[in-house]
């Protein structure tokens, strides 16, 4: 097993923080206090301009992380600032959103092979 967390899921720190710092804020201040040097942080946005992800991103960056992107249309301004920026190139958010939940199991079967071998057939 892996460790792994998504960020958006709590909603009392969602709230605590948003109330407190800004919604802009919310994975930002949750990736400065998980988040170590060698992990490996994934923003998604389907703009690729979400204020939110795009600091999360950076404090990622600044922690020493590795930064992925899943991202839509041309990547928008969080693009440049990732190590790796996975772009769907379309304008249409549903489209957009189906490539990301099937690129994130793409990644994560690779991943799971790649670390633990060959997965058991069913």
């Amino acid at each position: 097993a892996l460790p792994a967390i998504a960020l958006s899921t709590d909603t009392s720190i969602l709230t605590a923080v948003g109330n407190d710092y800004g919604f802009d804020d919310v994975f930002r201040r949750q990736v400065e206090a998980l988040a170590s040097p060698g992990d490996v942080v994934i923003g998604i946005s389907t703009s690729g301009n979400s204020p939110n992800v795009f600091r999360a991103v950076e404090a990622a960056r600044e922690i020493g992380c590795k930064t992925m992107a899943l991202l839509g249309k041309d990547g928008g301004v969080i693009a440049p600032i990732v190590d790796i920026p996975v772009i769907v190139p379309v304008s249409h958010t549903p489209h957009i959103q189906e490539c990301h939940l099937t690129i994130i199991h793409l990644i994560c079967d690779l991943l799971e092979r790649k670390l633990f071998g060959e997965a058991e057939k069913a």
